[in-house]
């Protein structure tokens, strides 16, 4: 029998990077469909909600503040004020997750990087990128459930 040549598929399918078996397919999905409700939660301004997704010392720490966020309650402070502040503007935001690489540690926490993008549509108005992040989270379990332990912020508009 005469070998054939590699089908389209099959040549780019030997070009992709291998695939490391560091993390499990269940976490990446864990991980995924956490992120997907934590940020559904903090679009409908769910302030609490999105604060008990972050443990109860959690850290967030955006560009936009001088000192980290910490502990739910400001967390949930830090969402009212900010929601507010959006109806005021007769605005929507919409905060997109993507290229989440998910790393777990010797701990047992998870370190995540990905990109948000934050889209803003003024009611009656066209949707706009309003802002391009990269999110570094360290993620825990607690009673099963993923939390947020920390969350460094940066802008890519910004050193």
């Amino acid at each position: 029998m005469r070998d054939r040549p590699p089908t389209p598929h099959q040549l780019r399918a030997s070009r992709r990077a291998p695939v490391s078996d560091a993390v499990s397919a269940q976490v990446v999905a864990d991980v995924q469909q956490f992120y997907a409700r934590h940020m559904q939660l903090l679009d409908a301004g769910d302030a609490d909600g999105w604060a008990r997704t972050f443990t109860e010392a959690g850290v967030f720490a955006p560009p936009s503040l001088p000192e980290p966020v910490r502990g739910r309650a400001a967390l949930a402070a830090g969402v009212r004020a900010s929601a507010a502040g959006l109806a005021e503007a007769a605005e929507v935001h919409r905060h997109v997750l993507s290229m989440v690489h998910v790393d777990p540690r010797d701990d047992g926490t998870l370190a995540v990087r990905s990109y948000a993008q934050i889209f803003a549509t003024p009611r009656g108005g066209e949707p706009r990128l309003h802002l391009m992040c990269v999110c570094e989270d360290v993620l825990v379990r607690e009673q099963g459930e993923l939390l947020v332990k920390e969350r460094r912020v940066t802008r890519d508009d910004r050193p």
